[in-house]
Parts: structure tokens; sequence; C-alpha cells
């Protein structure tokens, strides 16, 4: 069966799934081996002598994610995408409304080019913001973080949390 590579394709796990456990370790083991030395190469082989091919290494890693999540009993989909996003396609990756894609272009956050009166966004730009604002995130999340002690007295563990709003109110006035 050959492969549709322009099709969106979903690949169902099988019952039991022990058939992908060698081949997840294989991945694993080689991945580690790697460590510190040159780029580990990785290939396909055919049944013949010399049917073989070269892996680049961004397909070995969608191989190993697949494999991964197929030995978790998940079902995996393959979807081809376009290197160009609409405004509409940008916030369904990015998880948020097509007006805030809009803000984020008209603010500058997000760089756009425009095709006749619509937004056209690279997909590695829209990746790279994603990856940007979720760094962010765990930053903020890590910088209002408090360890609140069960046998704490309420009146310290108020005076924390009041901290945590005040410095989220804060962000949100200099965001806004």
């Amino acid at each position: 069966m050959a492969a549709q590579p322009l099709e969106e394709q979903t690949f169902l796990p099988t019952e039991g799934g022990q058939h992908l456990a060698p081949v997840l370790s294989f991945l694993t083991a080689h991945e580690d081996r790697g460590g510190g030395q040159a780029q580990p190469s990785y290939a396909l082989v055919g049944v013949d002598e010399h049917d073989r091919i070269e892996l680049p290494e961004n397909v070995h890693q969608a191989l190993k994610g697949v494999v991964t999540a197929l030995l978790a009993g998940k079902a995996v989909t393959v979807a081809p995408h376009s290197m160009t996003l609409t405004s509409q396609q940008a916030a369904d990756l990015l998880g948020v409304s097509r007006p805030t894609v809009k803000r984020l272009i008209d603010k500058g956050e997000l760089p756009a080019e425009r095709v006749g009166t619509r937004h056209r966004l690279r997909l590695d730009e829209v990746l790279a913001y994603r990856d940007s604002r979720r760094s962010r995130q765990y930053a903020f999340l890590a910088e209002t973080a408090t360890n609140i002690d069960a046998e704490a007295h309420p009146d310290e563990v108020r005076e924390q949390l009041r901290e945590v709003r005040r410095l989220v109110a804060q962000r949100r006035k200099t965001k806004g």
C-alpha cells in the first residue's frame, strides 16, 4: 500500500501493540547511544542487500513519535500542511480566535504578509511564536508560583496569594 502524502491519514493502534515495543526500544537505544558523538544515522532497509535509504533526523523523530503514540494506545494522524497559513489556520494552530491573531499581526508580534485584503502567515513563524509564547507563560508561572504550606497561618497564605494577584494584575497592565 503506497502512502498518499497529500492526504490526511489516521493510524490506529493495533491490539496489544507488543510488536511496537522493540521498534521504540531500537529507536531510543540508538538515539541514546549517539550522545555527544557526531549525528547518528538512520535508515530504512528493504529486503535486498542494497535496499537502503538514509532518513533525515526530522523523519526519524516523526517515526519515533508515531511509534510512541501507537504503543500508548493512541491514534496518530499525519496531515500535510502548507508552509503558508491563513489567519484562521494560524488561530487554530495557536488555539486562539482569528481576531486575536489579527490583533497580534497589527501589534507586530506575529509577522504576516498581506495578499489583497487577506493575511498570510509563514508556518515556521507561527510555530516560533507559539514556542516563545509557551516559554513566556511557563516563565511567568514559575515566577508567580508560591509554596503554600498546609500548616501555614491563614494570614500568611492570604498575603502570598495577594502578591501573586498583584503580579498578575501588573502583567496585564503592561500587556494591555
